[in-house]
């Protein structure tokens, strides 16, 4: 307990400068995010344009939604989002078609 204390001499090396550089007014990120919503919107359309029943556009916009948030879970979301797009906009199409089906198939039984 009673040791008995060394003190050592302190060494500083001669101060070091880092050059600061400003960052970009527009960070890569919000680029990249008007990017993607200008492709996000410019493939909505298209496929607005081709099915044209207003039934659609709620189910479509949906789809597009969710593609885009998959999409941006992964390194590449300009890359990835078409492909998940056109897989949502299927599987959206899909789903209406069934519902029609299962509509018309109930009041076949409901009428009988």
């Amino acid at each position: 307990m009673n040791r008995k204390l060394t003190r050592l001499p302190a060494e500083f090396s001669p101060e070091t400068r880092f050059e600061v550089r400003p960052a970009t007014a527009t960070p890569f990120r919000a680029a990249q995010e008007n990017e993607f919503e200008q492709l996000k919107n410019r493939l909505l359309a298209e496929q607005l344009a081709r099915n044209r029943e207003p039934k659609l556009n709620a189910p479509l916009h949906r789809a597009a939604n969710e593609a885009a948030a998959l999409a941006w879970n992964t390194f590449f979301p300009l890359l990835v989002f078409p492909a998940l797009f056109e897989e949502k906009t299927e599987s959206a199409l899909r789903q209406l078609e069934r519902q029609a089906r299962i509509y018309a198939n109930s009041r076949e039984l409901l009428a009988a």
